[in-house]
């Protein structure tokens, strides 16, 4: 079962990448920081990945340049992978490496525009667009590790936006939040933009159903969607697509074991340990 999830951390196919090199060479994130945790557990990924979309599917023009220029719909599960990859390069990846990930990122993004169905337009690149998809992004990890592996105190939940915001700004999201009560601000602000749409509704029918985990798995799926359900904050939470939509009784005890056991797991070529070699080569005594 969590080998099932551990194989979300895999580079996709095409992407492979070895985050032991070049030795010494630190990343955007600091390694004593909260993201090198967060990052680290897959259960909590998963719902916090899942929640962040949810966020993201609300706003109308993220919503439309997410749905309408991805190939989400038809391979989710390499849209994931692919996604998760940016953001483990983001905490794990050689800054140099990571760097030039986000520099191709941002010339694709170039080329997305287009109008929502209710003519408003949008571009990818719309500073205002990335402030939000970044904050509901570090708020989604965050928050799902603080819920289901270990609750983060008050400084330890400002730690994590501030240490976003060096891939943040590169990304072109000069006004993302660096700490919760940010988060909290340009949440309410927001929040009167945010919307229903027959679109999130499809976005967890696919997140239920997909072969993302194995078929014996999908329950499990499944129970990681609610969860993310459950996290996310209003209004979002209380739109009719997300309804009735969250845990169960008990379920939320369930979830907490399964992330907990994660970190029981092996993980030797997982980024986070490949990473950890990286830097600890920088500091080994010369043969």
């Amino acid at each position: 079962m969590l080998t099932s999830l551990r194989e979300l951390m895999r580079p996709p196919a095409g992407m492979a990448f070895d985050f032991s090199q070049p030795a010494g060479e630190p990343a955007l994130a600091p390694p004593d920081g909260v993201s090198w945790r967060v990052f680290a557990n897959p259960v909590s990924l998963f719902i916090g990945g899942a929640a962040a979309v949810l966020l993201e599917l609300a706003e109308p023009s993220v919503r439309s340049g997410v749905w309408d220029h991805s190939d989400f719909q038809r391979d989710p599960g390499k849209r994931l992978r692919r996604t998760g990859f940016a953001a483990m390069m983001t905490v794990y990846g050689p800054r140099s490496a990571t760097e030039k990930l986000i520099a191709r990122v941002v010339r694709m993004h170039g080329h997305v525009e287009g109008s929502t169905p209710d003519g408003l337009a949008y571009r990818a690149n719309d500073p205002r667009l990335l402030d939000w998809v970044h904050a509901t992004a570090t708020f989604g990890f965050a928050e799902a590790y603080h819920r289901y592996v270990r609750p983060f105190s008050a400084g330890e939940q400002d730690a994590a936006f501030f240490e976003a915001l060096p891939s943040a700004r590169l990304y072109g999201a000069s006004g993302a939040p660096g700490s919760r009560a940010e988060w909290e601000t340009l949440l309410a602000a927001t929040a009167p933009r945010l919307e229903g749409s027959e679109i999130l509704a499809e976005f967890l029918h696919i997140m239920s159903g997909a072969a993302i985990l194995p078929a014996p798995m999908r329950w499990l799926q499944r129970l990681l969607m609610r969860a993310a359900v459950q996290m996310t904050p209003e209004p979002v939470r209380s739109l009719p697509q997300l309804r009735g939509q969250g845990l169960r009784r008990g379920e939320a005890t369930l979830v907490r074991l399964l992330a907990r056991a994660a970190m029981l797991l092996p993980m030797k070529q997982s980024p986070p340990a490949q990473a950890a070699r990286r830097l600890a080569a920088q500091d080994a005594p010369p043969p």
